[in-house]
């Protein structure tokens, strides 16, 4: 039987655990429960995976999609590790198949999902079965407050009652502790030690712009920083995913669309192409993610502001899980705090779950509005505290702050006399038309131009106050209702310390719109992902090449043949012998007797 290094080294090809996996896998093997809290791309399948082939028996893992299973059961049999999936999309034959190799002992790792738990028959063939682990990814999908709660998840409490011997292990990217706390109860992992890594992704560049013509800006950002590279753009609507997907197709980019009302078949094909192919932009609503194992995403864009930090950071975790740079990038105005905000009022939860929705999504406004390290607030929002961290918008171009007290008092005495004197709550533009001193037939019909604050804010234009607003709810000194379709806008108690000038207050200063739409269209070169030579660097595309050829006779994603940062150390070390190919990260036993010898030819 090989140790856990021995099976680091010849099955999956790396030298050293990262930081944290040694003790976790350990843990395991020793056959004791755990909660493991990590990072996208920082390695949690190795966590269970290695424990699963050092210990007796098969390891049965719960997995929330049929593409993930897929894209794991591909990686493992790419490594000579044998390992099957139940799912319903499979027929009644290739069922049967797999259950007779499994109760002939040839499996190490089954892969299914949680819906199989209600199945008696499923129940039965795991009696039949030597467990050696349960492994629970993507464990947060048990938690109802969580963002992608999925009920059968709940079926797996039975795991400790009918197996007690069986040691398992519960996995998520995500989890604030709320959730982590209805991980360990409803999972019955109350004596299980918990293994929480830092949330920071180092690697992803936060970036945020304020919309104005989101479809350019965004064509605009793939141009000039990601020319060419793999990425997903998030929207809130279907409609808007196609719409976007077609305007970036005309515009020279190769786009697809992805969202739950396309046929299963297009889904399955624009979500394989996507896979198995280099340089495609998936358009999508948050339907598109969680099964995503690619691990050369480069970019994660939102042109919608996302619902919550915990949906933001599990959305933007899907660029850079190799490690290497990517950017996370977001556009977003007034306008989408507004239907994110009716979204929550007509939701058919609750009066706590809109309470709690809200308060999400004002964490989500304040990070937008931030005028210090993003990352320090991502990590806040998950109890971490951090330096800034040098590689954000804000730490790379810190905003100007000015005084926005008497601005700030002009917009909040709008309100206030609105309120006082007609008993009305108005819209963010009715508030500005007043400020402005624009006599339009509402402001005209409803004798709101005889306000004494009719036209007393000229100095700014319509996009500076609409951030003004912004800034002001983010601070918590304006709040929000929508009814219907429309948005109106009331004091905080807090604001009152403003009005009467008991309080400055320093904000990010807003640019106006003509300097905005200047800054949208800076020049920045696309930041190359290596540093190689020329020479090199054509070496790393012929390898490319070939990966994608092995890729397509195997039909599997590229990725499953070898990740870029192997690539890259070829390109970089130009391996001469099979001795020397074992010491390039990814490079196992069975990758090498499978690709040595073409690699080799290939680089002579």
């Amino acid at each position: 039987m090989l140790s856990a290094k021995e099976v680091l080294r010849h099955v999956f090809g790396y030298e050293e655990f990262r930081s944290g996996q040694e003790a976790i896998v350990e843990h395991l093997i020793s056959g004791e429960d755990a909660l493991i809290l990590m990072p996208t791309g920082a390695g949690k399948s190795l966590c269970y995976q290695i424990p699963g082939l050092v210990r007796s028996g098969v390891a049965v893992v719960v997995s929330p999609l049929v593409a993930l299973m897929h894209d794991q059961v591909d990686a493992l049999r790419a490594l000579g590790v044998s390992a099957v999936s139940l799912h319903s999309g499979m027929v009644w034959d290739e069922i049967k198949a797999a259950e007779h190799t499994l109760l002939r002992g040839e499996i190490k790792f089954l892969y299914v999902s949680p819906e199989r738990f209600e199945n008696p028959r499923f129940l039965r063939l795991l009696d039949n079965l030597q467990i050696g682990l349960f492994a629970i990814d993507e464990a947060h999908c048990v938690s109802q407050w969580g963002h992608d709660f999925r009920p059968a998840y709940l079926d797996l409490s039975i795991l400790p009652e009918r197996w007690p011997e069986v040691p398992r292990v519960a996995l998520t990217a995500t989890a604030t502790e709320l959730t982590r706390a209805e991980i360990v109860e409803r999972l019955h992992l109350e004596e299980a030690q918990q293994f929480i890594s830092s949330f920071d992704r180092p690697n992803i560049r936060y970036e945020v712009v304020e919309k104005d013509k989101e479809r350019q800006q965004l064509l605009s950002f793939i141009n000039r920083q990601h020319a060419g590279d793999s990425g997903i753009v998030y929207c809130l609507s279907r409609q808007k995913t196609e719409g976007v997907a077609a305007f970036l197709q005309k515009s020279g980019v190769r786009a697809l669309a992805y969202h739950a009302g396309l046929s299963a078949e297009e889904r399955y094909d624009n979500q394989r192409i996507f896979q198995q192919e280099d340089g495609v932009v998936i358009v999508s609503t948050i339907a598109f993610g969680m099964g995503i194992n690619k691990p050369d995403v480069r970019f994660v864009a939102h042109i919608d502001i996302p619902r919550s930090i915990e949906a933001y950071y599990q959305e933007t975790g899907r660029a850079g899980r190799d490690g290497l740079p990517a950017t996370a990038w977001l556009a977003y105005g007034l306008q989408d705090l507004m239907q994110q905000r009716k979204l929550i009022e007509g939701s058919n939860g609750d009066d706590a779950f809109k309470e709690r929705s809200a308060d999400a999504l004002n964490a989500m406004l304040a990070f937008c509005e931030a005028s210090s390290c993003r990352r320090q607030r991502v990590l806040r929002y998950f109890g971490e505290q951090s330096e800034p961290c040098g590689n954000c918008d804000i730490c790379a171009d810190p905003p100007r702050l000015w005084d926005a007290t008497v601005a700030a008092q002009k917009l909040l005495s709008t309100i206030y006399r609105l309120r006082k004197e007609y008993g009305e709550f108005s819209g963010a533009k009715h508030l500005i038309d007043i400020l402005h001193g624009k006599r339009t037939e509402r402001v005209i019909q409803q004798k709101h131009h005889q306000l004494t604050v009719f036209g007393i804010g000229r100095e700014l234009d319509e996009s500076q106050w609409r951030g003004l607003i912004r800034q002001l709810l983010a601070a918590e000194y304006l709040e929000m209702q929508s009814e219907g379709f429309r948005t109106t806008y009331y004091l905080a108690k807090k604001s009152h310390d403003i009005l009467l000038g008991k309080k400055k207050l320093r904000l990010r200063q807003i640019e106006p719109l003509s300097k905005l739409r200047s800054n949208n269209q800076m020049p920045s070169q696309n930041r190359a992902v290596f540093e190689l030579s020329a020479e090199d660097t054509l070496l790393f595309e012929k390898l490319r090449e070939w990966r994608l050829e092995e890729a397509k006779a195997s039909s599997v994603p590229a990725y499953i043949v070898f990740r870029d940062i192997t690539l890259y150390q070829l390109a970089l070390k130009k391996p001469q012998s099979l001795e020397d190919l074992a010491q390039v990260e990814g490079m196992g036993d069975k990758k090498i007797a499978t690709y040595g010898e073409a690699i080799l030819n290939l680089l002579k």
